[in-house]
């Protein structure tokens, strides 16, 4: 009996031992994917704002959870099991899924781009508060369509990066990991960044002179921030998507355009054997796939001009 207790005893430890490693390897990958992602997921953060601007102050945050909430179903029920289904029957079909969205991440950031050098008008939007339900329903959907190629482009890229990762169920568990943990993120820092000016109203309102004088900067700033974020957002869309099409160019046999960040990376490295010089490697190559990526970028942008479109017809009548 005692000995029976005692293989039942290690074999409990072993097991334990086994789910300890298997969390600390889901982890680790889930680390890795989310760093790999973070351009994407800065774009995200700057992205979502513009939803809710305009509406009252009570339906914001209702807003961003609806949001929030079709955004995990976009990540987990949709894409999520169509990319680990496509990884374990088709796995080389992963680099040019990949690369198409490096080349919409690359359109978005030139089109961002030409937008800050010339800014054109647009027709104002009515406020859903004024135009009723409907209005906010159309928001959430519209917002809610534009996570989804954001989102998949965070799986995707999160996929690829742990993609020699152990097993499948290793893989399928990380990715809900990093699915759960960027969305989070994300509009946390969304449902912080809106609130932010009615945060700084109600520090102004305070007896305390300390107070208003925050609360009065916290509102005068909160345009500014949401001005970086914007520019952050576009170029990290260009660094991304340029990086995804020169890694996704080299697996597929062109090695000329990543050898130029390879080189430009090694570069810098040269410069000092310490963080310093890893730094400015690593910028370096950032650069080179921020051009590469802007005048890719660019190309896309100029065909699509060309096309005619339904709109565009309407304005030559």
């Amino acid at each position: 009996m005692a000995g029976g207790l005692a293989a039942l005893l290690d074999d409990v430890a072993a097991l334990v031992k086994l789910t300890a490693a298997s969390t600390d390897d889901v982890a680790a990958a889930a680390g890795r994917a989310s760093i790999k992602a973070s351009g994407v997921v800065i774009d995200d953060t700057a992205v979502v704002p513009q939803y809710v601007d305009g509406i009252s102050p009570k339906r914001e945050l209702p807003i961003i959870w609806k949001i929030t909430l079709g955004s995990l179903r976009n990540k987990l029920l949709f894409i999520l099991p169509a990319i680990l289904l496509l990884s374990w029957l088709l796995p080389a079909a992963l680099t040019p899924l990949l690369m198409l969205g490096g080349l919409y991440l690359a359109f978005e950031g030139a089109e961002k781009v030409l937008e800050m050098v010339h800014p054109h008008e647009e027709a104002p939007e009515t406020p859903a508060l004024l135009e009723g339900e409907d209005a906010e329903k159309q928001i959430i959907s519209g917002a809610v369509r534009t996570d989804f190629i954001l989102s998949a482009e965070i799986m995707v890229i999160s996929l690829n990066t742990i993609a020699e990762d152990g097993s499948f169920w290793l893989r399928a568990a990380a990715l809900v990991v990093v699915a759960i943990l960027i969305t989070a993120l994300v509009y946390g820092v969304v449902a912080l960044l809106v609130k932010m000016d009615d945060i700084g109203l109600a520090m102004a309102e305070r007896d305390s002179a300390g107070a208003k004088k925050l609360g009065l900067g916290i509102v005068k700033a909160m345009p500014k921030i949401m001005s970086v974020i914007s520019v952050v957002g576009t170029f990290a869309m260009l660094w991304v998507g340029g990086h995804i099409l020169l890694v996704g160019l080299d697996e597929l046999g062109w090695h000329f355009p990543y050898s130029l960040a390879h080189h430009a990376m090694e570069w810098g490295h040269s410069l000092a054997h310490n963080w310093i010089g890893a730094s400015v490697g690593w910028l370096a190559e950032t650069v080179v796939a921020m051009i590469f990526g802007a005048i890719v970028g660019f190309i896309i942008v100029g065909i699509m001009h060309l096309i005619p479109t339904k709109n565009k017809a309407e304005a030559a009548h």
